[in-house]
């Protein structure tokens, strides 16, 4: 059976931490920036980590070559789903 593609927009959207959290850009920073307040535009602007609920979903979408990553000092392959 051949190997499952990774989904191409999951694959943008997401980001993989060092402890296997997935971060995402918060949503509301796309247009209308004129008419809302320099404090909500800086607290739009941060990354915010994914629940537990969606990291489960994307990490299927990610698929097992971006659900992985080296360890930093061994080098070792590691995976992020156990934590």
């Amino acid at each position: 059976m051949p190997k499952q593609k990774t989904h191409s927009g999951a694959k943008k959207r997401f980001k993989i931490t060092g402890s296997g959290k997935l971060k995402k850009q918060q949503a509301g920073m796309r247009h209308n920036l004129e008419h809302k307040s320099s404090r909500r535009t800086r607290r739009l602007n941060q990354d915010q980590v994914l629940s537990k609920a969606d990291t489960k979903t994307a990490k299927t979408l990610l698929g097992r070559s971006r659900a992985r990553r080296t360890h930093r000092h061994t080098g070792k392959w590691q995976e992020t789903s156990g934590r």
